[in-house]
């Protein structure tokens, strides 16, 4: 089975500077003080599904739509047990495997994506997750989001940024675009984080979003870049 990835399980807590006045710093100047914090509180960040091959990772992504990653590694725990190609995958009953990842959320659009893709996995990529963007993208049920975890939890190649929920909401609360739009958020990023920090970003923004930052409630008093950040859902 595969190992459950060593998670942050919180900041790690260290010293920092306070900054007074985060609004008259140049975007480039509070960027980096960000990434420098980020990198102290989380330096193990890794992606949170639960996979040991790119098959896996590509299945538990789409998945994840809607859906905690605890959820699906509770699902995929069985489930890749019993697929463990993607000639299986394409293979499966869409009624069985409808069932097998019910608890997902949105099981029967999930089914035709993940059958889909295994189907075009095995006929056109020789039964392998490809390597490139373009080619992740012809797959169903696959969008820039999954393409970037896959490419860069799987193959450590820096395509993009993943932004999901919490990238999203915290790219906007630390005021790194004024974009709502996932596509037009992701551009954002990548234009002000140094294409080597994509990949970790992702993962660290990510664990700080689900412990510290969190939509309703953020935890405030307990984060790193409390001073960095003007956002208006602030608590303290």
């Amino acid at each position: 089975m595969p190992e459950t990835p060593k998670h942050p399980r919180f900041p790690l807590p260290a010293r920092f500077r306070r900054v007074s006045n985060p609004r008259q710093l140049p975007l480039k100047a509070r960027v980096k003080k960000i990434l420098a914090r980020l990198d102290k509180a989380y330096p193990a960040a890794e992606c949170a599904l639960t996979h040991e091959n790119p098959l896996q990772l590509l299945v538990s992504t789409i998945l994840s739509a809607q859906c905690t990653d605890e959820r699906v590694n509770r699902v995929t725990r069985t489930l890749f047990q019993k697929y463990r190609t993607a000639k299986d995958f394409a293979a499966a009953d869409p009624r069985e495997l409808e069932q097998e990842i019910r608890p997902t959320g949105f099981f029967r659009n999930k089914t035709k994506s993940i059958i889909g893709a295994a189907k075009l996995l095995v006929g056109k990529f020789h039964g392998q997750v490809p390597h490139t963007m373009e080619e992740l993208l012809e797959l169903p049920g696959v969008a820039r989001k999954t393409a970037n975890v896959v490419l860069g939890t799987a193959f450590g190649v820096a395509s993009g940024v993943v932004v999901d929920t919490h990238v999203d909401r915290l790219s906007q609360r630390l005021d790194l675009t004024k974009e709502k739009d996932p596509k037009k958020i992701e551009q954002d990023l990548m234009k002000i984080i140094p294409k080597e920090k994509w990949i970790l970003f992702s993962h660290q923004l990510i664990w700080h979003g689900r412990l510290v930052c969190q939509a309703r409630r953020p935890r405030c008093p307990d984060c790193p870049l409390e001073d960095l950040c003007y956002s208006k859902d602030k608590t303290v």
